[in-house]
């Protein structure tokens, strides 16, 4: 999985698995003198995905005329296609999912509001409708697409994403697992935030499974969601100690605090493109010129001991003399 550049055109096909897609597609694509950058398929549960990066700045059509042709071309072959072009607005946007925990979505339009998100937020939805009142304040419309026990449609939930064509997906304590079918459509501009140090203590209850397993450190994860559960690329963590005793409900009001910065930390490396994904793991483009904390903070590091560590015994060697211990 890569992460989007603004230079180049994003082309999704989501849709039944058939053979002659990829070849179909691409032609097209070579038809009008349009560069595949990269070509990244996958199916899951049926659902056949293709993500490609295209150079379309000496295409032989227009931005109008290429998204009109592709979906016909899609039409024919009964799967969707979608066309992100380079991004030619200067603030950038973002969906933000929820269910019914606030403290995420509270601190995203706090941030928003001061100025520090560096995008807007241009629609909040969520399978519940226990949020929009917070949103009504910050005058962001609210969609609830949930059924009385919350199960969400997803249908309803694609067709306003396509609506807003957001630029980022936040997941902001969103309590639903994402299908593949809108994961693929999507994957690489989807950031959750879970209350565990993953891989640990996935899926749900996650401060509950940290203190039934003993831990002494327990943290958050601000992730890229793929059609694995918490199973992403992981952005940014922090870390808690655990106390003795403690109940699910202390260590939620110690972790909801970082939720929402780890969170947020993760959502501005993304839109600011300071972050890649290589073999699962997410990496700075510039880390000396990039000030993110993506890990515990830096004074932690003094504070850890340095040694003993394997290759000091050449000093103890040295001494001819042996050493024996008391008794």
């Amino acid at each position: 999985m890569g992460i989007v550049t603004r230079d180049l055109t994003e082309i999704t096909v989501v849709g039944e698995d058939d053979t002659g897609l990829i070849a179909e597609v691409t032609s097209l694509l070579f038809e009008r003198s349009i560069n595949i950058e990269d070509l990244d398929q996958a199916v899951r549960e049926g659902v056949f995905r293709m993500t490609m990066r295209v150079d379309t700045s000496e295409m032989v059509t227009t931005e109008e005329k290429l998204r009109e042709d592709l979906t016909e071309l899609g039409d024919g072959l009964g799967v969707d296609v979608q066309v992100r072009f380079p991004a030619d607005r200067e603030t950038q946007t973002i969906a933000v999912l929820v269910t019914k925990e606030s403290h995420c979505l509270e601190a995203l339009f706090e941030a928003w509001a001061n100025g520090d998100l560096g995008a807007d937020i241009e629609v909040v939805i969520g399978n519940h409708d226990d949020l929009e009142p917070l949103a009504a304040k910050y005058d962001v419309p609210f969609h609830d697409i949930g059924d009385e026990k919350g199960t969400p449609d997803e249908d309803q939930l694609l067709d306003l994403l396509a609506q807003y064509d957001a630029d980022l997906i936040a997941l902001a304590r969103y309590m639903r697992i994402l299908s593949p079918d809108v994961v693929f459509r999507y994957e690489s501009r989807i950031i959750n935030v879970h209350p565990s140090l993953l891989p640990a203590f996935p899926g749900a209850s996650a401060y509950m499974q940290a203190i039934e397993e003993g831990v002494r450190i327990a943290g958050v994860t601000a992730h890229y969601v793929t059609t694995d559960l918490d199973q992403g690329p992981i952005i940014t963590q922090r870390a808690f100690n655990v106390p003795d005793d403690a109940t699910e409900e202390e260590l939620q009001q110690i972790g909801q605090p970082l939720e929402a910065e780890a969170l947020i930390e993760a959502i501005k490396l993304h839109l600011n493109d300071e972050v890649n994904v290589h073999r699962g793991r997410t990496k700075l483009r510039d880390p000396e010129e990039t000030s993110a904390q993506l890990g515990a903070p830096e004074k932690l590091d003094q504070l850890n001991p340095d040694r003993p560590i394997d290759g000091l015994g050449e000093f103890v060697a040295e001494d001819d003399g042996e050493i024996e211990a008391d008794d």
